[in-house]
């Protein structure tokens, strides 16, 4: 169920979201009427960066295996993606990730295609593609 987690990822951003000069607190005896929050919102815009991340990866795997179940359809024989997507999918299979045909713990496919996202391999393969 990628896209629960996918879902718990995005409303885990919205909490950290929250302004954090809401929470700035009186300090040093009530003479400082305003505490910088920025190391916390530098820290929450940090954990929003990587969900994001996370989110981007399992989209991309339920991308993929969209596209091969299109392609191992009869009547779409012969039909073929363009040649960023088709460069970004076969990313994802070199990376090991294979198409899903039975149950099995998704969690290392999350993790390669995760390390994909992050380095800017898709990005790459689906630019030096559509060249």
């Amino acid at each position: 169920m990628l896209q629960a987690t996918a879902a718990a990822l995005v409303s885990d951003s919205k909490t950290l979201a929250h302004p954090d000069s809401m929470d700035s607190v009186p300090s040093s005896g009530n003479q400082e009427d305003h505490v910088s929050m920025s190391l916390n919102a530098a820290r929450h815009a940090r954990e929003i960066v990587r969900n994001i991340e996370s989110v981007a990866a399992l989209e991309l795997l339920c991308a993929v295996q969209a596209i091969y179940l299109q392609q191992i359809k009869p009547a779409n024989a012969g039909r073929r993606s363009g040649r960023g997507i088709a460069a970004a999918c076969a990313a994802i299979r070199d990376a090991g990730i294979p198409p899903l045909t039975q149950d099995r713990v998704l969690y290392p496919d999350i993790r390669k295609a995760l390390g994909l996202v992050r380095s800017g391999a898709l990005v790459k393969a689906a630019r030096e593609a559509s060249c």
